[in-house]
C-alpha cells in the first residue's frame, strides 16, 4: 500500500498503433545479447555498489522505460521462485509469484544513486514476495481496465546462470538464451525482457505485444538499451537523464539523413523580385480578381510600383514597418507588393479586431505609414490615427482616397540598389497571441519566404490559381495569396464575411478551384454542408494546416470528392507558414492520426529531449525547427528571442539558429511525424494560435476578478471551445466578462463560455486542480446562448 501509492496506472510507451479496447495477447520476441566486454563491466558495476546483476540490470531496464514513456514514475513486473519462508511451511516444488517494482527517477538522480534505490526497493519487494500478487492487486485496488494488466505492463525476468544470483534470480529449468528468440505467439504484457548470464555473456530477449508494437521499434529499443547500459558502466556519477540512448548510426538517421533536405533556391532574391519575373513572363495573363475587379500581371505590378515609389518619397526605408489595414480586395495585394518594393516590412492589421487591439499593435510595431481604405470602419481609423500620434506623424493612406498622390509615379520596378534591400532585410511582421497578455510580432525576413514560396510553387503547382479565404494577419495566407503568382495562375479574393459561403459556392461550380488553403476546422464545416445537400465537390488541393487534422475529416472528403490532393502542412509562423509537410494517401488506412510527414526543402527538424538531445524514433521529443525560414526573431523582445531562438549545434554552421517550438511530436516507422499536441497552455483553435495567458491577464484587469483559468474543453468530440474560469469577488454576469473581453481581443480569443466560482479547485498540495474545474451549463454562455458553428 505504501510503495505502490500513487503509482502511474499505465506506463504509456509510444506504440506503433492504438492499444486496443480489449488487451489482444498476440506476441512474438526478438533476441538479445550484450558483448563479452560490456557484460564483464556490468559484473564490475554492481560489485562497486553492491548489487545483484539482476538489480543493475533492472535499473537500466527501467531508465529506458522512463526515457521511452516520458514518465519519471515506472513501475516493473519481475517473477520470483517464492521459496523464502520453508519455516512457515515446508514446499515442494516449483511456485512462481510476481512483484511489483516501483522505481522513481526524479531530478537529477545519478546512476549509483538510482542502484542503491533499486537495491532497496528489490530487498523490500523480497520480503514480500510470498503475498500472492492477485492479494496485491486486491489490496492497491488500482484502476482496472480490460485494455492492459494492472499495476504494471512491462516485466523484466532474470534467470538463473552461471553467475549473478541473489534476489530477483529465477531459475527456470531447461531455458537457454537462444530459446528467447524462437517465435513467440503469445504476449501477457507490453513487453518483458527475459535476460540471463551464460557465463560468458548477458543475453536474452524480448516478447512483446504485436497489436502495439512493430518488430523494427522493439529492436530499435534493445540498440538504446545497449547503448544506454555502456553509458552507465562507463561514469556511475552521471545523471540517468543524460544518458545517451542513440547509436552513432542512429544519431545520423536521425539527425543528418532524416535532414538531408538541401535543394537549390534563388536565395539572393527578395519576395516581389520571384512575382516581378513572373509579370515580365506574362503580363497580359490575370493575376488578382475580387467580385469588382481583376488585375492581370502588368497591371498588378505597375500599380504596386506606383505606390511603391510613392512610398520611397514620404522615407520608408528597409526594415521599416507599414501597417495594412485592409479587407481582401485587390488593393491588398497591391499594398503588400508595394511596401516589399519600398523595402519595408508589412504589418497585417485586421480590421476584424477590435480598435483598442489594434491601437496596441501600431504602438508596439511603431510603423512608419499605415494602408487602408474606406471600407475600413471610421472607428477603426480614427484608433489607429491616434495609436500613430503618440509616436511621431506617421501618415493613414487611404488607397482610394488618396489614390492621386502616387498617379504620375513611375511604374517600374524600383531599383534595389536603389532601395538598398537585401535578402536578410524583413518582409513582413506577423503578430501572435503572447502568454503575458501582449502579442508578439514575428519579424520573417525575404530568404526565408522566399524558399517557401519556391518549395510551394514547385510542389503544389497551382496552375489552376488559388482561392483567398483566409485574413492576411493569418501566416497560412501566404501560400494561397502568393504562390499562384510564381506560377502566372490567378488568385481569387472572397469577400469579407464569406470565407465557408464564399468557398462552398465555388467548390461547386462546374470549374471548381484549384489550390485552396484552410484550417481542419473550416474543411471539416465545409465538408458537413456539402454532405448535407448531396452535393460533390471540385477542389484540385487542399492545403491544410493550423491546427491537427482528424482521419475522419480526411474520410468525410475522401467520399465527397474521391482523388482530390490533400496536403497536411505543419509549421508555426516563426519558421514561414510551412516547414513539414505530408500528403495523405488514398486510401488514408486505420491510423488515429494524420502525420505531419517530413521537413520540406532547407528545413531541418529535431525532436529533442529537455537537455536538447535527440530522442529515439518513436519517442515523444519537443519539435525544433532550424534551416532557411526560422525567423530573424520577436520584435523589440530580446529576452523572448533568445529563450525561444537557440544556437543550432547540429547544422555545422556557427551561425545557425533553430526554433524552440513547443511542440510535441515522434518519428513514425514510415519516416513520418507524427504531431501529439503542446508542452504548455498554448492551444490551437480553427488554425488560430492562442496563448491562454493572454486571456487569463485580460480577465485579471477586470477589477471584480480574483483568479482566471482558461481552458480549451472539448466537452464533445469535435465541439473544442474556451471556457474561462473566475472567482470573482463580487456579483458579476459572464456575458459582462465576455463584453470586457472583446473590447481587446479578437473574436477568436474570446471564450465561448464564462463560468463563475466562488473560489479555484485545488489539489492537496494546494495546486490549481484542473480536473475539477466544471464542464460549463447554460448560464456560462451568458445572454448570448449556443451558437451553432
Amino acid at each position: 500500500q505504501q510503495t505502490l501509492a500513487g503509482a502511474p496506472v499505465l506506463l504509456e510507451l509510444p506504440t506503433d498503433r492504438a492499444r486496443p479496447a480489449q488487451q489482444d495477447h498476440a506476441g512474438a520476441a526478438v533476441g538479445f545479447e550484450l558483448d563479452a566486454g560490456l557484460s564483464e563491466r556490468l559484473k564490475a558495476l554492481s560489485q562497486r555498489h553492491g548489487t545483484t546483476l539482476f538489480m543493475t540490470l533492472l535499473a537500466g531496464w527501467a531508465v529506458l522505460l522512463s526515457r521511452l514513456s516520458g514518465q519519471n514514475d515506472v513501475v516493473i513486473g519481475t517473477p520470483v521462485a517464492n521459496r523464502q519462508r520453508p519455516e512457515v511451511q515446508p514446499l515442494i516444488g516449483f511456485f512462481v509469484n510476481t512483484l511489483a517494482l516501483r522505481v522513481q527517477l526524479t531530478g537529477e538522480t545519478t546512476v549509483a544513486q538510482l542502484l542503491q534505490q533499486v537495491k532497496e526497493r528489490a530487498l523490500q519487494a523480497q520480503q514480500h514476495q510470498d503475498l500472492p500478487f492477485e492479494q496485491v492487486v486486491e489490496i492497491v485496488k488500482p484502476p482496472r481496465s480490460l485494455a492492459h494488466s494492472p499495476l504494471f505492463q512491462v516485466l523484466f525476468s532474470w534467470h538463473g546462470g552461471a553467475a549473478g544470483q541473489g534476489p530477483g534470480a529465477l531459475e527456470l529449468p531447461g531455458l537457454r538464451s537462444t530459446s528467447l528468440q524462437a517465435s513467440h505467439t503469445t504476449a501477457q504484457f507490453d513487453l518483458a525482457l527475459n535476460l540471463m548470464d551464460t557465463g560468458e555473456r548477458i543475453a536474452g530477449g524480448v516478447e512483446y505485444a504485436t497489436a502495439l508494437f512493430d518488430p523494427a521499434t522493439v529492436r530499435g529499443w534493445l540498440d538504446s538499451l545497449r547503448t544506454l547500459l555502456e553509458a552507465m558502466v562507463c561514469d556511475d556519477a552521471q545523471p540517468v537523464d543524460r544518458l545517451a540512448l542513440l547509436t552513432a548510426a542512429e544519431r545520423q538517421r536521425l539527425l543528418h539523413d532524416f535532414n538531408a533536405t538541401e535543394a537549390a533556391y534563388p536565395s539572393h532574391l527578395c519576395v516581389h523580385e520571384l512575382i516581378e519575373a513572373q509579370a515580365a513572363r506574362t503580363p497580359d495573363l490575370p493575376a488578382v480578381a475580387d467580385d469588382e475587379a481583376t488585375l492581370g500581371y502588368a497591371e498588378l505590378n505597375a500599380r504596386a510600383n506606383r505606390l511603391a515609389h510613392h512610398l520611397r518619397s514620404l522615407g520608408v526605408r528597409p526594415d521599416d514597418r507599414v501597417g495594412l489595414c485592409l479587407e481582401r480586395s485587390t488593393d491588398m495585394l497591391v499594398a503588400v507588393l508595394a511596401v516589399m518594393k519600398a523595402g519595408a516590412a508589412y504589418v497585417p492589421l485586421d480590421p476584424a479586431h477590435p480598435a483598442q487591439r489594434l491601437a496596441e499593435l501600431c504602438e508596439d510595431s511603431e510603423p512608419v505609414a499605415v494602408l487602408t481604405h474606406n471600407r475600413v470602419a471610421e472607428q477603426i481609423r480614427t484608433s489607429i490615427r491616434l495609436a500613430l500620434a503618440m509616436h511621431g506623424e506617421a501618415p493613414v493612406i487611404d488607397l482610394q482616397a488618396d489614390a492621386r498622390r502616387w498617379k504620375r509615379q513611375p511604374t517600374h520596378d524600383p531599383a534595389r540598389a536603389e532601395v538598398g534591400l537585401m535578402p536578410n532585410h524583413l518582409a513582413y511582421v506577423l503578430y501572435t497571441s503572447g502568454s503575458t497578455g501582449r502579442p508578439k510580432g514575428v519579424m520573417i525576413e525575404h530568404r526565408g519566404v522566399v524558399n517557401y514560396l519556391w518549395w510551394a510553387a514547385r510542389s503544389y503547382a497551382p496552375d489552376d490559381g488559388a482561392i483567398v479565404s483566409s485574413s492576411l494577419s493569418f501566416d497560412a495566407t501566404v501560400t494561397s495569396l502568393l504562390v499562384p503568382l510564381l506560377r502566372g495562375a490567378c488568385v481569387q479574393l472572397l469577400p469579407q464575411g464569406q470565407e465557408i459561403e464564399g468557398l462552398d459556392a465555388r467548390l461547386r461550380r462546374p470549374g471548381g478551384c484549384g489550390l485552396v488553403k484552410i484550417t481542419p476546422a473550416h474543411l471539416d464545416a465545409l465538408g458537413q454542408r456539402l454532405a448535407a445537400d448531396g452535393a460533390s465537390a471540385r477542389a484540385g488541393l487542399f492545403v491544410v494546416g493550423g491546427e491537427a487534422l482528424a482521419p475522419s475529416t480526411v474520410a468525410l472528403w475522401r467520399r465527397l470528392q474521391p482523388g482530390v490532393r490533400i496536403v497536411n502542412e505543419y509549421g508555426p509562423t516563426e519558421t514561414v507558414v510551412g516547414c513539414v509537410v505530408h500528403e495523405v494517401p488514398e486510401p488514408q488506412g486505420t491510423a488515429r492520426s494524420v502525420p505531419i510527414g517530413r521537413p520540406i526543402a532547407n528545413t531541418r527538424i529535431y525532436l529533442l529531449d529537455r537537455h536538447r538531445q535527440p530522442v529515439p524514433a518513436g519517442v515523444i521529443g519537443e519539435v525544433y525547427i532550424g534551416g532557411a525560414g526560422v525567423a530573424r526573431g520577436y520584435l523589440k523582445r530580446p529576452e523572448l528571442t533568445a529563450e525561444r531562438f537557440l544556437p543550432d549545434p547540429f547544422a555545422g554552421d556557427t551561425q545557425a539558429r533553430m526554433y524552440r517550438t513547443g511542440d510535441l511530436a515522434r518519428l513514425l516507422s514510415d519516416g513520418n511525424l507524427d504531431y501529439l499536441g503542446r508542452n504548455d497552455f498554448q492551444v490551437k483553435l480553427r488554425g488560430m494560435r492562442i496563448e491562454l495567458g493572454e486571456i487569463e491577464a485580460r480577465l485579471a484587469q477586470h477589477a471584480a476578478v480574483r483568479e482566471a483559468v482558461v481552458l480549451a474543453r472539448e466537452d464533445q468530440p469535435g465541439d473544442k471551445r474556451l471556457v474561462a474560469y473566475c472567482s470573482v469577488s463580487s456579483e458579476l454576469d459572464a456575458e459582462l466578462l465576455r463584453q470586457h473581453l472583446a473590447q481587446s481581443l479578437p473574436d477568436y480569443m474570446v471564450p465561448a463560455a464564462v463560468v463563475l466560482l466562488p473560489e479555484m479547485p485545488l489539489t492537496a498540495n494546494g495546486k490549481l486542480d484542473r480536473a475539477a474545474l466544471p464542464a460549463p451549463d447554460a448560464t456560462s454562455f451568458g445572454h448570448a446562448g449556443f451558437e451553432a458553428p
